[in-house]
């Protein structure tokens, strides 16, 4: 059977296989975790702290990207870095004319290391983003229309078999490039948790990432603001060293015990 007859036969329900390029994966019903954490006692729901980061902060416009391909690229830049560096180096390779799958896969390599060097770690953010490349047009045609209409957990199995791609990224860019409805969790999201004791920092990553998911099941744009709004929070209050928690929009929460 052909990768497209797995992506056309998948379902929600079961276990099934995944074929990639890389290894045959395993994936569970729509990917959530077999013992899920309760909601800590006495906490609001998380909507409650979706409503007061909303109405302190009003919509983010979430991802900065003037394409999906170039939301994708920001995704995988922005990999231990800030957005300035990142965005400066999608800014080179739009000057170049290198926003494209099959630019990016024809670029000599040294080239592109070359445009990208801002965004750091750039000989391994070169080879990850021709890897990814390499995967669509393998695996898709080269068309992201066709890669994101593959079913969501299925297609997030085949990113985390990419060279490059970890979940934090997988999840970028289905979320943000590709309108799927699966939660971000990055450092700014495990942070805000940990102090209003819904989880730990060392949390697992699918267990964080369901706590959002099974609250708002399906709801793409939901997952995308709110997520946009944790990281507004992260950068202005919830700081790694000096938190400014009685200036936060949460900071309530923390002064009620909640």
């Amino acid at each position: 059977m052909s990768n497209t007859d797995l992506r056309q036969t998948a379902h929600r329900g079961g276990t099934e296989p995944v074929r990639t390029g890389r290894r045959r994966a395993t994936r569970t019903e729509t990917g959530r975790i077999s013992a899920l954490r309760p909601v800590p006692s006495g906490k609001p729901p998380l909507d409650e702290y979706y409503n007061s980061l909303f109405t302190a902060f009003g919509p983010q416009h979430w991802w900065p990207g003037k394409s999906p391909f170039e939301v994708i690229v920001g995704a995988i830049l922005t990999q231990n870095t800030s957005w300035i560096n990142a965005e400066s180096a999608i800014s080179n390779l739009r000057r170049e004319g290198l926003l494209s799958p099959t630019a990016i896969e024809q670029v000599p390599l040294r080239r592109l290391q070359s445009l990208i060097r801002a965004s750091g770690y750039f000989r391994q953010k070169a080879h990850k983003l021709k890897a990814f490349c390499r995967f669509l047009r393998a695996e898709f045609g080269g068309s992201l229309k066709r890669m994101f209409e593959a079913p969501t957990m299925m297609l997030r199995e085949e990113l985390l078999g990419v060279f490059g791609i970890g979940p934090e990224t997988a999840d970028s860019i289905l979320l943000y490039a590709g309108d799927h409805a699966v939660f971000v969790v990055d450092a700014y999201t495990t942070r805000l948790l940990s102090r209003h004791g819904w989880s730990h920092e060392k949390e697992k990553y699918d267990d964080v990432r369901w706590m959002f998911e099974r609250q708002f099941p399906g709801n793409a744009k939901r997952f995308n603001e709110f997520h946009a709004l944790i990281v507004n929070t992260g950068k202005t209050f919830c700081r790694t060293r000096d938190p400014l928690c009685g200036e936060c929009p949460l900071g309530r929460y923390l002064e009620e015990g909640r």
